[in-house]
């Protein structure tokens, strides 16, 4: 289960809803934003989302465009936040992908969910809906002028790094209406759901996470992006020596004893038609949600006290170049490495 911790133990690193919220605000880079509320829903798992998507109840979030000088259109990446939200080191990675010529839109799935934070409760909402808010985004930013529908990826982080790993899935995205992604950049994401066929079409995937990540399973991302190359993904994985958890945020590493994750527990495949398929069964249940793959951890014996969160001055920087790499070969125009 990702980023369970307690959230009265996390480093403080002040919530940054504001860049969603406040007309005034701005990114480092000085560039302001144009505030989007985006059509989103909320299925109860992803077989709903799938199978049955005019089932889905409606729910609108909110986000914030912020551009680059020049007339466009842009190439823009979909910035998803974890679970304690939209955060400093989420805008700052907006602002530097701005510097690269790309547009950045950051979500917030929380506020219009009257959420504050899922560190605690993981369950506040569907990881179907995570996934269906990145696309509903897509769907909306393709629709304008200013925004080149072709060259629109999404970046998330932790929770938010599941969610566009499973918005790549040809099954969920071809439930939508949205373009395809060109690209999804995970950072330490949670691979604890994942489609039993991983195809993911023409999108780029990359994934990040830190080899002493104790929140997510670095084993469980690598089998995830294997998978997805194997099925003719273009993927790939960097695993960060001595990197923890959230290793790009600026705050310094800390134990947080109280936290409680699953980073043991086996993966939950979900069936082309959206159904979940529980570790002990090969047959998938459309009538499964999240809940009871994380009840199944828990009393499985897979729970665990205690991980930690935080970077250092070193991994930071490493995080950015690795992120601006990969958004400008795969959203400019005339990408680096074609020049």
């Amino acid at each position: 289960m990702p980023d369970t911790e307690d959230a009265s133990n996390v480093p403080a690193e002040p919530a940054d809803v504001d860049a969603v919220y406040e007309d005034d605000h701005r990114l480092v880079n000085g560039r302001a934003g144009e505030a989007l509320t985006v059509p989103s829903a909320n299925p109860t798992n992803f077989h709903q989302a799938i199978s049955e998507p005019d089932a889905m109840p409606r729910q609108d979030i909110w986000a914030k465009l912020f551009l680059p000088d020049g007339p466009g259109p842009f190439g823009v990446v979909i910035v998803v936040p974890g679970s304690l939200g939209l955060q400093p080191h989420h805008l700052a990675h907006a602002s530097a992908i701005t510097d690269l010529g790309i547009a950045a839109c950051g979500i917030d799935p929380f506020g219009p969910r009257s959420v504050t934070s899922t560190v605690a409760n993981q369950v506040q909402f569907s990881f179907a809906a995570s996934a269906w808010d990145v696309l509903a985004t897509a769907e909306v930013l393709a629709a304008r002028p200013d925004i080149a529908a072709s060259r629109i990826g999404a970046q998330g982080h932790s929770r938010g790094g599941s969610a566009v790993l499973s918005a790549a899935s040809v099954h969920l995205a071809a439930a939508s209406s949205a373009p395809k992604l060109a690209g999804v950049y995970a950072a330490y994401p949670w691979s604890g759901h994942q489609f039993a066929d991983p195809a993911v079409g023409s999108t780029r995937v990359r994934a990040i996470i830190g080899d002493q990540d104790d929140w997510c399973s670095p084993m469980q991302v690598q089998a995830h992006i294997h998978a997805m190359r194997v099925a003719g993904g273009d993927t790939s994985l960097r695993i960060v020596a001595d990197a923890h958890h959230s290793f790009d945020r600026a705050t310094p590493l800390e134990h947080i004893p109280d936290a409680a994750v699953t980073p043991g527990a086996p993966t939950v495949y979900i069936a082309d038609n959206g159904a979940f398929i529980p570790p002990t069964s090969d047959q998938p249940d459309p009538s499964l949600v999240d809940l009871d793959g994380f009840l199944y951890s828990i009393n499985a014996g897979y729970g665990v006290r205690g991980a930690h969160i935080g970077g250092t001055p070193e991994l930071a920087p490493l995080f950015v170049e690795d992120m601006t790499n990969f958004w400008l070969n795969t959203l400019s125009p005339t990408p680096p490495s074609a020049v």
